[in-house]
This record gives structure tokens, sequence and C-alpha cells, in this order.
């Protein structure tokens, strides 16, 4: 029987290169030998992410390989039959599962010979648990005294026409497993069927309160099959919807323009008046009732589109002394863009971000309220969810409008060992929407082209997101018609010069197949404080007008700058003022005092962005002799005024919202990284072995500080062995697996070496537990006192005995 090391070293660059791409984990970092790729392919946390990873026929298979190996070996011809294949097509499936759980080498054949037995990969039986495919181990009952082979299997039949009323009931229950039940109590018809079961040994007494029913039973009331029929991918219901492509393209290019204006109004409304930052680092729950008010949408939209501007960076905390969620010099360059390239920006970070806004409003563990933008709702495997339920999308018809129900019924079939809420699935199918990745519940062009560039299929055209967005939004209209309400009507998508005008100048009232927008002397003050003046304003309302400017909207241009400005608000931290005009005279000139920034407001005053103690020092070393005096004016000492109105530290780096990639994850090598890679793992594994064999035999990892000068005397040596500690792991998992005895070189807590013939039952945590079979005992042991570990032969054990 071959080692799982030694298959792997048999296998050909192509399966190799095959195995590190279905298994990614195994390649990243990369491994140093094909033995420690041995070790990492057999861990428990290797093995549950590739079984997280296969579909439903795949793990039938490998419950079938693993509850049919123990009696007796099981061929590639057996499966089929085992899991209930009758016809072609499930043939097929059970032949396309089993090649990719070779490919993984979740199973493994015998020998490269035709009809080969099947092996399970060393760990893999522990992690499907104690009921693979719903049997029970074949020691089930042994440790009651219970016969370990039930008798009269040959006519059951017959056995079973003679039970009494209740028995079949309780074997038809535990038939396709659990395989354990709870024994009914002894005053109970159904207590006497359980009764006549066990004395029959159709069941096995588990404890004083179960029952277990026996593998072999098992299998012979299924028929010899492990399941009752090869799991099918879910055909595509009848009732799903179909929508038209043109219906589609439209809901998706409303959406992506929608969000792409929420986006930059939320950037807007926080450069003027930003938001405060909770001690915990979120966001409060007013000032996201405040931000959907503003957006005018509701909470759950507010806080997606919160999330989203946090997780493409475009707001962050200022880490000033009071914090406060501010826009970031990142939104300058996006905000220059097109549309359809600001969705395609905002699309990307969606698809990788790492948050999850649809939890925000939610209770947490401790009973608190969620908040947006707070740090705790960063989830990693937020982007696998994603990229899961849009693959199932993608795989359907053009048209096809899954709901939440439909898409996990999908990936309980694919990913049947990690199938994700139905609330986190709908969550995700809401925001796509939002986005404008679906359109009517279908995926897009923009979507489809959108997963198409980090899994590009064979054959098929890469599209650019943004290109796919911009074909179907409608032509871009640079024309307004101003009307004598103060409103004005642009007759489709505007121009990116007029919708500059419109944010600047006007409120946007309803959108639709036409965008209608009013102007109030709100607005108008608007464009005005960002430096417009009423000429200029009136002559760009004119420049994109069909019929020029009406004379009311001219009116209330001119009305509103001819108010603009009559009132004029600055800041300051500090003041000086005299009695005598001549002390003051000069100082506003002084190039030495040009960091104080003082301002003359009056002949006797002058303000200075400088608060008090820096301006007490500068005109003191100016030669002057100023007091520092308090808002009533009477004279302060300089230590108290300090104190009152000292500048504190800011904050120091930048704190982020958002973080879209893992601070530990893994690298995924290209095709061409791994076939580069393989040959360096032979190369290094036939230098290891090399190395191997010119050292000493008995040596120690780690070598103990010193040695006593009298060690205990070893038994005759093995044949064949390792010291080294990557193939020990595989040895001992190998041995656990196959449940065979090794002889194993421990080192005490003195540093005394012991050989023991033992038997692995599991190897994890850094920890062998294992059965001395000359001791009759159970141990556990650290797998780094481990020295060496060798196969045990038949003339070893019988030494031994």
């Amino acid at each position: 029987m071959p080692t799982f090391t030694g298959y792997l070293r048999e296998r050909s660059d192509d399966e190799l290169v095959a195995l590190l791409r279905s298994r990614p984990d195994l390649a990243s970092p990369s491994p140093a030998t094909l033995s420690s790729l041995a070790v990492r392919a057999t861990s428990r946390s290797s093995l549950e992410r590739a079984l997280a990873a296969v579909d439903a026929s795949v793990l039938q298979v490998l419950e079938a390989v693993v509850a049919l190996s123990e009696p007796g070996p099981v061929t590639a011809a057996d499966l089929p039959r085992a899991l209930g294949a009758t016809d072609d097509a499930g043939v097929a499936l059970v032949e396309r599962a089993l090649r990719l759980a070779i490919v993984g080498t979740l199973v493994y054949p015998d020998s490269d010979a035709a009809g080969a037995p099947l092996l399970p990969s060393p760990g893999l039986a522990e992690i499907l648990g104690p009921y693979p495919a719903g049997l029970a181990p074949l020691d089930a009952g042994t440790r009651r005294g219970t016969p370990p082979e039930p008798v009269g299997l040959d006519d059951l039949s017959t056995l079973l026409d003679a039970a009494p009323t209740g028995a079949r009931p309780v074997l038809d229950a535990l038939l396709w497993g659990p395989p354990v039940g709870l024994a009914p109590s002894n005053s109970t018809a159904a207590a006497a069927a359980v009764d006549w079961l066990v004395r029959r040994h159709l069941l096995l007494a588990g404890d004083s309160r179960h029952v277990v029913m026996p593998r072999a039973v098992a299998l012979a009331l299924r028929g010899g099959r492990t399941h009752a029929g090869p799991a099918f991918p879910p055909p595509l219901p009848d009732d799903v919807p179909h929508r038209s492509h043109a219906l589609v393209a439209a809901e998706s290019a409303a959406a992506g323009e929608r969000i792409v204006l929420l986006v930059a109004r939320l950037v807007r409304l926080w450069e003027h008046t930003p938001p405060g930052v909770l001690r915990g680092g979120g966001l409060g729950v007013r000032e996201l009732r405040r931000v959907a008010m503003a957006l005018e949408t509701d909470e759950a939209e507010a806080a997606f589109v919160i999330e989203l501007a946090g997780a493409a960076a475009f707001i962050a905390d200022d880490g000033e002394d009071n914090p406060s969620f501010a826009p970031t010099v990142a939104v300058d360059e996006w905000a220059v863009r097109d549309v359809p390239d600001r969705w395609a920006a905002l699309a990307r970070t969606w698809r990788s971000t790492l948050r999850t806004p649809w939890l925000v409003g939610g209770r947490d563990e401790r009973g608190g309220v969620r908040a947006a933008l707070d740090p705790e709702l960063q989830r990693t495997w937020a982007p696998r969810l994603r990229r899961s339920v849009l693959d199932v999308l993608a795989e359907t018809p053009p048209g096809t409008a899954f709901d939440a129900a439909h898409v996990v019924a999908v990936l309980r079939w694919r990913t049947p060992r990690s199938v994700p809420p139905p609330a986190a699935v709908q969550a995700v199918l809401v925001e796509a929407g939002r986005l404008g990745i679906l359109g009517a519940g279908a995926l897009s062009d923009a979507g489809r082209a959108l997963l198409l560039e980090t899994a590009p299929l064979v054959g098929a055209d890469a599209a650019d997101p943004a290109d796919a967005l911009a074909a179907a939004l409608p032509p871009a209209v640079g024309e307004i018609l101003l009307q004598g309400d103060l409103t004005g009507v642009v007759p489709g998508r505007p121009s990116p010069e007029l919708e500059d005008v419109l944010d600047r100048t006007a409120h946007v009232e309803s959108r639709g197949g036409a965008l209608t927008v009013r102007f109030t002397p709100d607005s108008v003050r608007r464009a005005l404080d960002a430096g417009a003046t009423a000429d200029g304003l009136l002559a760009e309302l004119a420049s994109h007008s069909r019929s020029g400017v009406p004379q009311p909207l001219e009116y209330l241009v001119r009305d509103a700058a001819r108010r603009h400005g009559r009132l004029r608000v600055g800041s300051a931290s500090g003041y000086v003022r005299a009695d005598d005009p001549s002390l003051l005279a000069g100082l506003v000139e002084d190039p030495r005092l040009a960091s104080l920034g003082l301002i003359r407001l009056a002949p006797t005053v002058l303000a200075s962005q400088a608060p008090a103690r820096e301006l007490v020092e500068a005109l003191r070393a100016h030669g002057l002799a100023p007091v520092a005096e308090g808002p009533d004016g009477q004279v302060l000492h300089v230590v108290s005024a300090v104190r009152r109105v000292g500048r504190r530290a800011t904050a120091g780096a930048r704190r982020r919202a958002s973080d879209t990639a893992p601070s530990g994850a893994r690298e995924v090598l290209s095709d061409d990284r791994l076939l580069a890679l393989v040959p360096q793992l032979r190369r290094a594994e036939q230098e290891r072995k090399a190395d191997e064999v010119e050292r000493l035999p008995g040596a120690i990892l780690p070598q103990p500080a010193r040695r006593p000068a009298e060690p205990a005397p070893p038994p005759p040596a093995p044949a064949a062995g390792t010291a080294d500690p990557v193939d020990a792991l595989v040895l001992l998992r190998e041995a656990a697996a196959e449940k065979a005895e090794v002889w194993v070189e421990l080192v005490g807590s003195h540093g005394v070496p012991q050989r023991r013939l033992l038997r692995p039952l599991r190897v994890e945590g850094g920890r062998l537990r294992a059965i001395d079979t000359a001791r009759e005992s159970e141990l556990t042991v650290a797998v780094h006192r481990i020295a060496s570990v060798t196969r045990a032969t038949e003339s070893d054990r019988q030494e031994t005995s």
C-alpha cells in the first residue's frame, strides 16, 4: 500500500499543478518540499478548506470511499452502484466527482493500475465525522461488550417479516442516518420493538439511553448503497421570472447612475458639515438619519452609500482632536471622471471590500447597535459570499431573476458544508441591485463584465464594466428647458457640464425619463458661495437653455447676489487690542509676525489665527510687553490664560473606515508560477533526501542541549524511518488513517530518549494522541518531543508481544 507522500512524489508535474490550482492554500505560502506539501495537504485546516469548496456530488464520493474502505477495498467501479446511480447521467456525475476528488488528492488510488482500490487522504475520515454517509463506525457497540458483527444478515428479510409491530419504523428512522437514536422507555410498545431488535443484533446498545444501527445492517437494508441517489445540481425552476434585455439594461443603468449621484451628494454634504466620530469609531444614529433625509432615501440605503464611500476611501476619520468623517483627496480624482468610470470604481470596491453594510442597525453580541463605519463590520468572508452569489446568477440564462431562496438552493448543492445564511444572500442581492450589477433582479451586462475581470472564461471576450454600463446609459443631454416657475426639465441624462451646473445651482425634484430641478434662494446662494457671480451664473444657464433664462429666474439670481456677502464671518483664535493705535502700527505688515496671521479689525484691535499663548510669546520676543485678558476684560496671569486656551496635540495617523483586503490574505499564484514551483519542490525534495542519508540515525528535533552519558538502550533498529519533522508528521497521519503501528522515539523532559510502539489516533494542534499497545494505555505527547518515527514491521510486533 503506497503512502500519501509516496503518491505525491509519483505524480507528474501537470497533476501537481492541478492539485495546487484546485487547492490554492497549498501553494501560498510556497511549501519547501513535496513532503511539506503532503503535511499541509493532510492538515485539518487545509482539509476543512477543501471540503468547504466541494459540491454535494464530490462530498458523496468522499463519504462513500471513507465508509466502504474500512471493511474492504473500494474501487472506482464500485462507486456508481454505491451512490445509487442507475442511468448514464448518474454514472457520469459520479465519475466527474471522483476525478475532482482525485485531482484535489482528497482520495487517491492504491496504484496506477486499472481497478486499484481507492484510499481516503489521511485525516479525511476525522473531518467527515463519526458517521460518514450516515453509517455507524465498524466498532460501534464493542466497548460495551456487544458482538461487532450482527447475526442473521443472510435471511434479513425473513427475520424482519417476524418482527413485532413498530420494529420496521425504528429501522427506517435510522436507516439513512444519523444511525444513533434515543431508546424509548420500558413501558411502551416501541421499547419492546427496540429490545427485540437489540436481542437480534439489528441494533446495538450504545449507552443506557441510545441505540446504534450497525454499519453492516444499514448497508444490507440499503441494498449495499451508501446514498439513496447521486446529488444532481438543482434544476432551473419553472416559476423563475425572466426579464427582457432592454428592461435589465434600463434598470441597471438607472441604478448605476443613482448610486454615483448619491455618493457624490454624500461627499458634498460632508464637505460642509462633517459628522463626528463616535468613541468606538463609527457614525452616530442621528447622523445616519440626517444623511438619509439629505439623500432622500431610507436609512438602510443611506448606510450602504456611507459604507461604500468609506470602502472606496472617499471619506475617512480626519484624525483631529475632535475627529470627524471628512472627504479625502481620493474623491477629487474620482469626481472628474464620467459616470461609467465612477460607477466602475464603486462596483470594484464593493466586489472586494470586507465591509458588511447590511449589518448596520442590527445588534452585536453585547446587545449594542451596530453603527455605520464601525471598524467591527469587517468580515473576511464577505468578498467570497458576493462572488458565490453572483456566480449563481452568471451561470443562468440571461434575464433570469433569481431570488434568495433559489440562490441558497444552488449554493446548498455547490458548497454543502458552507451554506451562507439566507439573510446574507438576500442582502447581497439587494446591494447588487442598488449598484446596478443587477437590473430588475437579473445580472446585467455590466455586472457580468465585472465578474469576468477576476475570473475570465475561456473564449469569452473581456469587456470593461464601464463600457458595458455606458452602452446601457441613455445619451447625454446638454440642454435644459427653463420655466417661469423657477423649475427646469432636462429631457434625458444630463451631460457632465450640465450636471455640474445643476449640482451647484438647483435642487433635484424628480428623476426618471426626464430630470426636474428647482431653483431656490438657497441653491443659488450655494453657487455664489462657491465663487460664482450673478452674470457668470446667468451666462452658464443661458448656454444650456433652449429658450434663454426666464425673467423670474434672472430676478432670483440677481437678488441673491445683491444680498450675498453683505455680512462676513471669519475665525480667530486670539486678538490684540490697545488704547493707543500707534502701539499696533506696523505689526500686521511685519514679516517676522506673518505666522500669527494678524488682521486689522479696527485701529485698536487686531485678530490672529494664533492662540493667546503664542501671541504673548511672539510679541514679547518683538520687544513689547503684552498681558493676557479674559472675556470680561480683566487681566489674567499668562499661565492661567494658556491653560484655558492652550492647543492640544493632534491625532497621529488617519484611520480609514474600511479595508478591502485582509491583513493575512494569501497570495493566489498564477499558472506560470505554479508551473515553476513544481520543479523547485522536486529538487528541494531530492536535496533533503540526500542530506538525510548523511545524517546519523536517531537525530532529535529539536536537539536537546545535553544528553546523559548512558542513554537507555533502544530496541533493534527498525527497517525504515525518518527523523525529519515533516516526514514524521506525514507518517503519523498515515498511520492514524491506516490504524497501523509505528515506532516513535520520544524525548522526555530530562533529555532521555525512549522508543515505544504506538498506534496513532489523531495528530492535530501540535500534539499526538496514540495508544501504547504494550502498556494498554493511551497517551498524548507534544510533537516537538518526537525525535523519529518508523513504520513497525510484523517481526517488531511479535517481538514486542
